[in-house]
């Protein structure tokens, strides 16, 4: 990609080691409590921001915020009013795209034109979802009682919604919560991870100036489990959104319990890709690689389970190698980087164990495998993209999600065997399949179970399509008009007219 801006000058004018307050009800706040944190450049381990760290008084007054604001203004506006402001939203995302990506970049490490390449997304998605502000409706039934008798369905905003977003992708994740909640006339209290909170407060700035009424779009900085965990359990919000860990999952739907308030979870993955014999090896080996390193393997849908058919598993996994051993690694904001840096400290040292792990029960490591070190990467959370051939199902790389540069390659003899191999996980995330066979396409698409299946291409997401998981990846649909229904509540009307 061609850049028609200098990242690193761009970056020199947003942050400087200062104070950015949370927004609540239309005003910047520091937390109640007086707490900050820090907010570090993963490339370098440099201060780039001090945020508030929310605790459950912050939850409360952005939850009584979102609560009048629902209640008040913002229940007044027509769909055509809301579709003006998302388009509102949308221009201005246009005109601050790359301040928000290199914040993105500086904040989580994702390297720059990784960010820029996600402004149909994101964009598309505010402008997707503002068409469809104007396009919900109810239906009129015909009813089977005796008499003259009316019968209709509303379509109605669910009321406060919680979300809770990773730190993989801010920009990205904010919006995919934000544009159908304001679509459907909800309020929102949006709590970014602690290790990425900036560029969702940049976003709640455009959002003032975008004309969206005080209350309805908050966004409280603090941690999981103070923050998150209040939201949660909230008896006043009436729906969450959640993408994160399975096991970050759970806990919130069993704190959504108390109230029954209305839980979508995007979860975790070990996403299986399933390479045919009759696969097109040139096209298929950077899709495959990619599928796992692009953002060093810090994706929910990172295909790291590689079943490839033994006629081919030899020279594919020698040529994966090769790939992985010429991606350019470094800061996210250069523009020549392929693959950044790790989140933290903790995350990096994490996915070390997972390739001790790997060699130890006795994967053959064929690329990657070390932490890198040196000028360009001191202070930084740098990992060689790493590939491990000879695992078995049993393998830890081969069961647990890993949310690193690892991939684990297997063999496989028949397609019925692939099938059966890569559902044989607690996860349903995504799916990949290379072959140039049409009807294997549509047999292995139908059989394998996950939310989304990619043929011949990876990661391709798009608003008018319905994205989420299946098993322990979660439940309930983020994009198309699936999405909406999860912030709509229906309601059935019934009129006697004689």
């Amino acid at each position: 990609m061609t850049l028609n801006f200098d990242p690193r000058a761009k970056a020199a004018t947003l942050y400087h080691g200062e104070f950015r307050p949370m927004f609540i009800g239309g005003k910047w706040v520091a937390a109640q409590s007086g707490q900050e944190m820090q907010a570090l450049n993963p490339a370098t381990g440099e201060l780039l921001a001090t945020v508030p760290r929310g605790g459950a008084a912050d939850v409360e007054a952005a939850v009584a915020a979102a609560r009048i604001a629902f209640q008040g203004p913002w229940s007044g506006f027509s769909p055509y009013e809301r579709q003006c402001v998302l388009l509102r939203i949308a221009d201005l995302f246009e005109k601050n795209w790359e301040e928000l990506c290199v914040s993105d970049t500086l904040d989580m490490g994702l390297p720059i034109t990784r960010t820029l390449a996600n402004r149909r997304r994101v964009i598309g998605m505010l402008r997707f979802y503002a068409g469809m502000a104007t396009a919900l409706h109810g239906e009129s039934i015909d009813n089977s009682i005796p008499g003259e008798i009316v019968t209709f369905t509303r379509r109605e905003p669910v009321g406060v919604v919680g979300a809770i977003i990773p730190w993989n992708a801010p920009t990205a994740a904010s919006i995919w919560k934000i544009a159908p909640a304001l679509a459907t006339g909800c309020t929102i209290v949006l709590k970014p991870s602690e290790d990425a909170s900036l560029t969702p407060l940049l976003i709640a700035r455009l959002m003032q100036e975008a004309g969206v009424p005080d209350g309805v779009v908050n966004v409280v900085t603090g941690t999981g489990a103070e923050a998150g965990a209040r939201l949660a359990e909230h008896p006043d919000v009436n729906k969450i959104v959640f993408t994160g860990s399975t096991l970050t999952g759970q806990a919130i739907a069993r704190a959504g319990v108390a109230n029954l308030k209305r839980v979508s979870l995007e979860l975790g993955g070990k996403s299986p890709l399933i390479v045919c014999r009759d696969a097109d090896i040139d096209k298929a080996v950077p899709i495959a690689a990619m599928a796992v390193f692009v953002h060093s393997g810090q994706v929910c849908i990172a295909g790291s389970r590689l079943f490839v058919a033994r006629e081919i598993h030899d020279e594919f996994v020698r040529r994966l190698a090769d790939f992985a051993g010429r991606l350019r690694i470094g800061h996210g904001i250069e523009a020549e980087t392929e693959i950044g840096p790790l989140i933290n400290a903790r995350q990096a040292g994490k996915v070390e164990g997972y390739i001790k792990a790997g060699s130890e029960e006795g994967a053959e490591l064929v690329a990657g495998g070390s932490r890198l070190t040196g000028d360009l990467y001191d202070g930084g959370n740098f990992i060689a993209p790493t590939v491990f051939g000879a695992v078995s199902d049993t393998m830890t790389i081969a069961r647990e999600e890993i949310f690193g540069p690892v991939i684990s390659a297997m063999p496989f003899d028949t397609l019925d065997e692939a099938v059966a191999r890569a559902n044989t996980t607690p996860y349903g995330l995504a799916a990949g399949i290379f072959t140039t066979h049409l009807g294997t396409a549509h047999k292995l698409a139908r059989r394998v179970k996950a939310g989304s299946v990619w043929v011949n291409m990876y990661h391709a997401i798009d608003p008018a399509v319905p994205f989420g998981g299946m098993k322990m990846s979660g439940y309930g649909r983020e994009g198309g008009i699936e999405h909406l229904h999860e912030y709509l509540e229906t309601k059935s009307v019934w009129i006697q007219t004689d």
